[in-house]
């Protein structure tokens, strides 16, 4: 027995040594490995699905990761479609992404460019990529003749459909534009190339010139830049455009802010190439000169500017005496944090809902079921359709769920006196409703108290809720923002003051969406929006950034109720971003720089 015991002690010891020596020697191995393993992609957990045989050993089953990444596309088009008689057209690129059931909803548009079958957009259309999904593209080319957002009145001047992982894949896509399925745009074709958005660094951009060459017969010239960058085949892709300066042989341009990503692939010694043209409205513009560089050359401005000369090819071939054609000044350069809208959030900004009800008299009466407030058998109508839409999504992003609701345009009780700005619930001291279910059920019980009645006035509601705003301001941090949602069946009686109070609230931290439900026509309306062309003040003041977004309920009858939200809200991100950015405001709690 004790020999026994003292053969299995011997045989413990030698199973200990043998397995240290194993794992001395498959350590290297595991390093190695761990090494070429990026973690931050593995699940974050595992879930564990145990059998109902209790002499079965579990499974283990990963759960799949959804790894987002922002996707940004360059859009080309040649050959565009001639609609236009006099002139070539206006071209404009839609980017829509399937919701499906043959369903498309709209994520982001190039800018206009005029008089152009060849158009290389400036602005990049953006898009959250998921790996795990098939998402479906629609690219729409279209003539803009008009100041609408609607594209429907526009001409189609073709399309293209693809799924973002084709894009993805090739990097650089090039197709046939198609009016519809099998149906050729003329020779029309468009290129789309893409970029991973992964560094939050922008460049920041200060560019004058002077003594520019006069391209124009009865005046100066027309100057605008373009800046490119070159791509690995030696090709060179547009990044930006600045605005055109009207008749000014000495341009300065406006400052602008390009992510370091759009710019430059984040490599500071990538060839770049500016190049400085005269705008003709009819015709082609016309090369003033261009210059070559890098973003290393143009960041040495950051200490007394840095000046290019203006070089046109031709006339350098041509002449000796030839200098240039101008000089373009870099007045400033600078590398500055570029922070998202979710950077803001989950650095700690708070995004406080305010809803203002339409109660005019051309609702009808709402015990009449032509009526717009008319309550269905379901108790719901668009007004409240609208309100559930919208507030669904923006009420994450409020802690505490007390949200203002208003109503205007009543005669309220107890002395039934026209109000503009009446609390729902009937407390102007305290107007708030508990969460998205608190305004319906105010709205409610408010519906057969008020005697609807007139005029449609916006503007003392937009401005209630700029007070608030503007008192947060006073605080100078990205802890606040203020988004205001306006449901209304009509036409804004009060125009003027309207644009007045948009134009002082597009200097805080506020935006406003206005929903139009009924079958009133709103075009009008769309003047708010500052899609396309700059919102003034009657004294011609401008507003300081866009912050208005409007659109017609009846274009959503038949989608998808977070179609609706979908649309509204796509603009507060950006607007929200803006803000802050104006402000030189950034977030509470910042993230970590990129390295």
């Amino acid at each position: 027995m004790l020999v026994l015991n003292g053969v299995l002690q011997d045989a413990y010891w030698a199973f200990l040594v043998i397995l240290l020596f194993a794992l001395m020697f498959l350590l290297p191995f595991i390093l190695l490995l761990q090494s070429r393993i990026d973690f931050k992609c593995l699940p974050s957990r595992l879930a564990w699905v145990t059998s109902t045989t209790s002499n079965e050993a579990p499974l283990i089953v990963q759960m799949a990761t959804q790894c987002v990444v922002k996707v940004e596309l360059t859009i080309s088009c040649k050959n565009l479609l001639d609609k236009d008689v006099g002139s070539k057209s206006d071209p404009l690129c839609v980017l829509l992404q399937s919701t499906g059931n043959d369903q498309w909803t709209e994520v982001d548009r190039t800018e206009r460019v005029k008089n152009c079958q060849d158009p290389e957009f400036s602005k990049r259309l953006c898009v959250d990529y998921h790996f795990e999904k098939v998402q479906k593209l629609k690219l729409g080319v279209y003539d803009i003749d008009n100041k609408s957002v609607d594209l429907k009145d526009d001409d189609y001047l073709g399309g293209f459909e693809c799924t973002l992982g084709q894009i993805v894949s090739t990097k650089k896509v090039t197709n046939p534009l198609e009016l519809k399925k099998g149906k050729p745009a003329g020779k029309g074709t468009i290129t789309i190339v893409a970029d991973e958005v992964k560094d939050n660094r922008a460049i920041v951009l200060e560019v004058e010139a002077r003594n520019l060459d006069k391209k124009d017969m009865f005046g100066k010239s027309d100057p605008f830049l373009e800046f490119f960058k070159q791509a690995d085949d030696g090709s060179w892709t547009l990044v930006h455009r600045t605005e055109v300066i009207k008749n000014n042989l000495n341009p300065s341009w406006k400052k602008f802010t390009v992510s370091v990503g759009t710019f430059c692939n984040g490599d500071f010694n990538k060839p770049l190439k500016v190049a400085c043209y005269d705008k003709d409205e009819d015709t082609s513009s016309d090369l003033i000169g261009e210059f070559s560089c890098t973003t290393a050359n143009l960041l040495e401005a950051r200490d007394q500017g840095v000046e290019f000369d203006c070089i046109h090819p031709e006339k350098q071939k041509k002449k000796k005496s030839y200098k240039n054609s101008g000089v373009v000044r870099i007045k400033n350069c600078k590398i500055e944090a570029q922070y998202t809208f979710l950077d803001y959030v989950m650095g700690g900004c708070q995004i406080n809902f305010t809803v203002g009800i339409d109660f005019t008299g051309s609702n009808g009466d709402p015990r009449s079921p032509e009526s717009l407030h008319y309550l269905s058998p379901d108790g719901t109508n668009q007004y409240l359709n609208a309100i559930w839409s919208v507030g669904q999504v923006i009420k994450d992003y409020d802690t505490d769920k007390l949200f203002p609701a208003f109503g205007f345009g009543a005669q309220v009780p107890p002395d039934f006196k026209v109000s503009h700005e009446f609390a729902l619930n009937f407390n102007p001291n305290s107007p708030y409703c508990q969460g998205i279910e608190g305004i319906v059920q105010a709205y409610r019980a408010a519906l057969p108290q008020v005697r609807l009645y007139g005029p449609t006035n916006f503007s003392p509601i937009i401005n209630h809720v700029a007070r608030i705003a503007a008192g947060a301001a006073q605080q100078s941090n990205a802890a606040q923002y203020f988004v205001l949602l306006i449901i209304t069946d009509g036409e804004i009686t009060d125009l003027d003051q309207t644009k007045q109070a948009i134009v002082n609230s597009s200097k805080l931290p506020m935006s406003i969406i206005i929903v139009g439900v009924g079958e009133a026509d709103f075009k009008a309306m769309e003047v708010l929006d500052g899609d396309n062309g700059v919102l003034k003040a009657p004294s011609g003041e401008p507003v300081s950034r866009d912050i208005v977004q409007f659109v017609p309920f009846k274009s959503f009858a038949s989608a998808p109720r977070e179609a609706l939200a979908q649309t509204v809200l796509a603009e507060v991100p950006g607007q929200l971003v803006s803000y802050f950015k104006m402000r030189n405001i950034i977030p509470v709690n910042p993230p970590a720089p990129s390295k």
